[in-house]
């Protein structure tokens, strides 16, 4: 880590901060500008450090890119929804090239996949029962195809055998998660919040793990 990363990513943690009281408080203007900040920032953060491989902080700049682009679509209407998904999965595949770039280890490997197996068979199965029998079915498609890219994102976390790539990646994971079933299955006072925070430090995560793998 540089001076520079240091500082954007306490300014990131600040901004962070705000926008998780934003969210609680329900105040979309200030959010407009604390949500795509704090990805901006974090992105300085990735471009500013000295990372272990270089080629894998590029991938993982493009995934963060597309994850602010995400972030902006998330934050208009509705018909929005889709192009802020499709720019989330694009980011994941940029993740997982990313890390697997990265030496491998097949005991963690197998851990993730037996994570995700876990995960898929009681959170993800229940996601998608409540698009295919709600009203959103022309959804199911689409979220089926997320979740085995974010799937396969936490499975390649797993294999660098790096707990800040495994814990980022997992946060993710269930700021996802926590997303889709306020989404689609029963919305929760708290819902929105865990999202924010659970999000960001996923990011945050697999940022640091450019740096500690």
């Amino acid at each position: 880590m540089t001076t520079t990363s240091w500082a954007l990513l306490a300014v990131t943690f600040a901004f962070a901060i705000a926008d998780w009281w934003a969210t609680w408080a329900e105040r979309p203007q200030v959010r407009h500008i604390t949500k795509p900040a704090t990805l901006a920032l974090l992105i300085g953060v990735a471009v500013t450090l000295e990372p272990v491989d270089p080629t894998i902080r590029t991938w993982m700049v493009v995934g963060l890119v597309l994850s602010l682009a995400g972030d902006v679509f998330l934050m208009l209407d509705e018909r929005w929804f889709v192009a802020g998904l499709g720019s989330f999965l694009l980011g994941h595949i940029a993740y997982i090239v990313g890390l697997q770039l990265a030496p491998r280890s097949w005991g963690w490997t197998a851990v993730g996949i037996v994570a995700v197996l876990v995960a898929i068979g009681t959170v993800g199965r229940r996601v998608v029962q409540g698009v295919a029998g709600g009203e959103h079915r022309e959804m199911v498609g689409p979220v089926i195809a997320y979740l085995v890219v974010i799937s396969a994102m936490v499975v390649s976390a797993f294999g660098t055998a790096g707990l800040w790539a495994i814990v980022g990646a997992s946060l993710f994971y269930v700021s996802d998660a926590t997303l889709a079933w306020n989404r689609f299955l029963e919305q929760r006072r708290f819902g929105p919040l865990a999202v924010m925070v659970t999000y960001h430090l996923g990011q945050i995560g697999l940022v640091a793990w450019l740096v500690w793998p």
